[in-house]
């Protein structure tokens, strides 16, 4: 398909320049976070996910809603291509607790080659906010928090820094591998069908804000602003649907 540019800049508030350069990459990147949340909830409204750019850009574009990794990521790849970026699609495997890590496709990332090799991902929530160096092994701090890449073995692992312990915890980790949209459709279809995948346990509904983050579950609504975190119960559907609409513009 041929993207209608300009309306998915308008969808996420992007009034930036357009050369293909780190620096856009970085302001698109952030104006994605804060205006497309992560959100399962076709899942809990039994509607299939469909991995193609048209499928992908009437939903989070045209419907103004959200997604998981493999549909935010997967139009972000295909934007970033429009305006002339080199874009890679890579499997990543996420960080358990107990040091293990998911199957291979369980989360879609990407990879931005700009002579440099940036690692970009609006797809995974809480996480970094702006493309990370690849390449780079030292600490590559944003705002209060401090993210690295560090290679084991045969993988690159995205780590962050614990902020009270200092420990580095690892969030996952991934090969320079490029895929298509076909490669995840089995993993894809686990996350919207089995019992196993937290996507199918609760709804989840969250987006990055200018000083902290909104996240609204099914049994709580939490706002988080310049460090300091508010919970608060939701007590009827009729809530839930209510804080959607008026914090994720969302009408289910």
């Amino acid at each position: 398909m041929k993207m209608n540019i300009p309306a998915y800049l308008d969808r996420v508030k992007y009034r930036g320049p357009l050369d293909a350069d780190a620096e856009t990459l970085r302001q698109l990147h952030l104006a994605h976070l804060r205006s497309v949340p992560f959100e399962n909830l076709s899942i809990h409204a039994h509607e299939p996910i469909v991995l193609d750019d048209g499928s992908l850009f009437e939903k989070i574009v045209t419907r103004r809603r959200g997604g998981f990794c493999y549909e935010l990521n997967g139009l972000f790849a295909a934007l970033l291509r429009e305006l002339g970026f080199e874009v890679a699609m890579l499997s990543a495997e996420v960080a358990n607790t107990d040091g293990s890590f998911s199957a291979p496709f369980d989360h879609m990332t990407l990879m931005v080659t700009l002579g440099e090799r940036w690692l970009a991902d609006v797809g995974f929530g809480d996480s970094f906010v702006e493309p990370l160096r690849i390449d780079e092994r030292g600490a590559q701090i944003q705002g209060d928090r401090a993210y690295r890449i560090e290679p084991v073995a045969d993988y690159l692992v995205m780590q962050k820094r614990d902020d009270e312990t200092g420990d580095w915890k690892s969030g996952y980790r991934f090969t320079l591998t490029p895929y298509q949209f076909a490669d995840y459709l089995e993993r894809c279809l686990f996350h919207q069908t089995s019992p196993e995948s937290h996507f199918t346990q609760n709804r989840i509904c969250s987006m990055l804000t200018t000083n902290g983050r909104i996240s609204v579950s099914d049994k709580r609504f939490i706002v988080s602003a310049d460090g300091v975190r508010q919970d608060y119960p939701v007590e009827s559907d009729e809530e839930y649907r209510d804080l959607l609409r008026e914090h994720f513009g969302i009408v289910m």
